[in-house]
């Protein structure tokens, strides 16, 4: 039994295809389980082209494409990545089916971006091999991987899949508490919460709040974190800012109505051609090929320093 070269990939959309390249790329067997026909069809091709940006050959026979459940090898199967969408009830109802169908060795995660793994799998048996393994958005770039540890989840079991993550040249971190939204998403948002309170308020524009993060904390941001530039910079400093500041800071707790209004009125951004700003094919097109490639240009720095760089805190 091969438990530790085998993943079923639940869903193979936005997400989905990036964590199955992910797995290829490390040398896994991947099966892809997906209703709908167009998503299975497109899925080989979307693969090989993640592959091909990171310079990995595809090799489609370690891409099994079902409809169903029915030809799962469950018995090889040593990990299940669930990648439906941000629906609790539909994760729910795929985590009651992957208890009843799945192997007991087989570990269980989902890549859900808010929902604690103990939500997801309240009131099933196995919870104790049940964990989140939340990756980021585009997959087969981005290095981190939070492994989420549920109350129940077996401690051995999450670092096995924590190094499992390394061995993919990926950088894991273990969540040890399961709270909504876990690290990257808590802290993303508490910024993405200022800069919104920011734009509401008309302190600056949509483009000068993005410039002043990019070119000023954010470019630190990639050579050393948030409590190491701190240790760098000094705590003193830091704490008296922060008395002076904090107070000042949204704690807003419902979204304002800049990004509320823009919801109800379908303008999502790129994927209806509206949000903050206007798109087409050919702007879309421009600005997606222009963040990635600055992403792997910071990917090269991480793969050059490697992705334990930094002081040890």
């Amino acid at each position: 039994m091969q438990t530790e070269q085998r993943v079923l990939i639940v869903g193979g959309g936005t997400m989905g295809f990036g964590v199955a390249a992910v797995l290829l790329a490390g040398g896994w067997r991947v099966d892809v389980v997906s209703p709908t026909a167009a998503t299975r069809d497109s899925l080989p091709q979307r693969v090989a082209q993640a592959l091909q940006r990171i310079d990995k050959v595809f090799d489609p026979l370690r891409l099994a494409v079902h409809a169903d459940y029915a030809r799962v090898p469950w018995a090889d199967t040593a990990l299940v990545i669930e990648n439906v969408r941000e629906d609790l009830a539909l994760k729910q109802a795929v985590f009651a089916q992957l208890v009843r169908l799945s192997a007991p060795h087989t570990i269980l995660g989902s890549n859900s971006s808010s929902f604690p793994i103990s939500a997801i799998g309240q009131g099933l048996a196995a919870q104790d091999r049940m964990l989140g393994l939340h990756f980021f958005m585009p997959a087969y770039l981005v290095p981190l991987v939070e492994v989420i540890r549920g109350p129940a989840t077996d401690v051995a079991l999450a670092e096995r899949v924590g190094a499992w993550m390394w061995a993919l040249g990926k950088r894991p971190v273990q969540v040890k508490r399961d709270i909504p939204g876990f690290l990257g998403n808590r802290m993303q948002h508490a910024l993405i919460r200022e800069a919104l309170s920011l734009l509401q308020s008309g302190v600056a524009s949509a483009e000068d709040i993005d410039a002043a993060i990019r070119y000023s904390f954010g470019f630190r941001l990639a050579a050393a974190g948030p409590l190491l530039q701190r240790e760098h910079a000094g705590w003193d400093m830091s704490f008296a800012v922060a008395r002076s500041l904090y107070p000042q800071l949204s704690n807003m707790s419902t979204p304002p109505p800049v990004i509320e209004d823009m919801v109800r009125q379908g303008h999502h951004g790129m994927k209806t051609g509206q949000g903050l700003m206007r798109w087409d094919a050919e702007s879309i097109a421009r600005e997606k090929a222009r963040y990635e490639r600055a992403l792997m240009t910071v990917l090269q720095v991480f793969e050059r320093e490697g992705l334990e760089g930094g002081a040890k805190l």
